[in-house]
């Protein structure tokens, strides 16, 4: 078998335990609008590619630190490779190609429908069963996200930026569809996602060479930002969402996702860069409640013969 002598991913992890590194790395996607801002004028694909080179590193780092062969994680088919890097530099490639030609507004609404659809297509897997409270806690979670996003304003779909709603659009199905599919890859270990880091960062460095002007950090705080973004949002957050999307319960991710742009305007509000409201505070109301509906099976177990299909012994109430 050709990935007999990798090791499983995981493999003691409940799924509730790996629904919590999801969480975690939900938390680290809230602080990537206040990094980003704090790299001043740094181009989007410049930053991606230093972004993805420091995540590369990190996983060079561990893999030289416990004397791991590279050669494990990275010998892979190249099904494995186009999957990976299609979702990485995928997704980025085509948010910034959104925002360049269509409004923020509605180029971001269309864009953050990839929860609700990572929730919709879980429906495909064969071990997962998709509820009607994830659904709902899905659509209450966007109506969330669609206060944060537009302020209550009506956005307009406008023909003239029809390449941009498309872009945008493909960027939805790219992450959902990267999210939901990497259980297809389950026996694959998290180690390889350091290799699509690394592919991702030069092909980021293409684009940029391509597309825009050389703009590095003016100043130490800059400096620091960018390297937080390599280490935490576009960093680390992508091994912990690997981690929970192959093991953890992905419904309720897909609705908990809605959580960062939540707590993004509550970080950018807390640190000056943006006000508060009442669009904030509704929002906050709905895109909670949503996560609680979508994981009321997961919070509401009980203990009975039954098994958590990871070794925990429970029931749910439905």
């Amino acid at each position: 078998m050709l990935f007999a002598k990798r090791k499983e991913v995981s493999p003691k992890l409940s799924k509730t335990q790996a629904t919590a590194f999801g969480v975690i790395a939900i938390l680290m996607w809230a602080i990537l609008a206040l990094l980003t801002a704090g790299t001043g004028q740094v181009p989007p694909f410049q930053l991606v590619a230093m972004s993805f080179a420091i995540a590369f590193l990190l996983a060079v780092g561990k893999w030289l630190w416990r004397r791991e062969n590279p050669l494990i994680y990275l010998r892979l088919p190249a099904k494995v490779w186009i999957f990976g890097i299609s979702g990485l530099f995928g997704y980025h490639l085509f948010y910034f190609l959104a925002l360049r030609n269509a409004p923020v507004i509605e180029a971001s609404l269309i864009a953050y429908l990839w929860p609700l659809l990572i929730v919709l297509f879980s429906a495909l897997l064969p071990t997962e069963t998709l509820k009607w409270q994830h659904i709902a806690g899905a659509l209450i979670g966007f109506a969330g996200a669609y206060l944060l996003v537009a302020k209550g304003a009506m956005p307009s779909l406008d023909p003239a930026y029809a390449i941009g709603y498309l872009a945008a659009a493909a960027c939805a199905l790219i992450w959902s569809g990267y999210s939901v599919i990497s259980r297809r890859f389950a026996t694959l270990p998290t180690d390889t996602v350091g290799g699509f880091c690394g592919v991702t960062a030069v092909l980021a460095v293409i684009a940029h060479l391509i597309f825009e002007d050389t703009v590095w950090p003016a100043n130490i705080g800059q400096w620091f930002s960018a390297v937080g973004l390599g280490l935490g949002p576009v960093g680390a957050a992508f091994f912990f969402w690997d981690i929970a999307v192959k093991r953890g319960h992905i419904q309720v991710l897909g609705a908990l996702s809605y959580l960062a742009p939540l707590f993004s305007s509550l970080v950018l509000i807390a640190a000056g860069l943006a006000v508060g409201s009442w669009q904030i505070l509704v929002a906050c109301l709905l895109i909670t409640g949503g996560a609680v509906v979508a994981s009321f099976d997961v919070m509401f177990k009980r203990r009975s013969g039954g098994r958590d299909g990871n070794g925990g012994s429970t029931s749910t109430i439905e």
